[in-house]
């Protein structure tokens, strides 16, 4: 099996006020926080993601699914009928991404890491590698 990573990504209306509360109440730290709409919180050895509700979008949370080939992975998908919500795409912060919803409508989002970029250089405010 590849060197794969579940990682739960949660909506909230405020980014920031739900990865401090999230902090505070639970017990997180925060890795990372990416402008107002995004942030990676860990616990231990698993991790995260708080996400900015999408105004045309009612579900409140999805799936992030490290994958070793995203395009191999989407090929997979789609044969099997998963309904592709957004086909594989480079992202400046080094991620190859598509997102799929299964047979129940949960969203999953599959990332092949592509590029080791400066969380920095795209965007990233606070950084909590430690």
């Amino acid at each position: 099996m590849p060197n794969v990573q579940v990682i739960p990504e949660l909506a909230y209306d405020d980014v920031g006020e739900a990865s401090d509360w999230l902090c505070d109440a639970f017990g997180f730290t925060e890795r990372i926080r990416i402008g107002a709409h995004r942030a990676q919180l860990v616990f231990g050895e698993g991790a995260v993601i708080a996400i900015e509700r999408a105004e045309d979008d009612a579900s409140t949370s999805s799936v992030l699914v490290r994958v070793e080939d995203a395009d191999s992975h989407h090929e997979r998908a789609a044969s099997h009928g998963a309904r592709i919500v957004r086909p594989p795409t480079d992202y400046p912060y080094g991620e190859r991404q598509y997102t799929a919803e299964d047979l129940g409508g949960h969203r999953w989002t599959f990332s092949q890491s592509i590029a080791d970029i400066d969380p920095r250089s795209w965007g990233a405010t606070r950084i909590n590698l430690g």
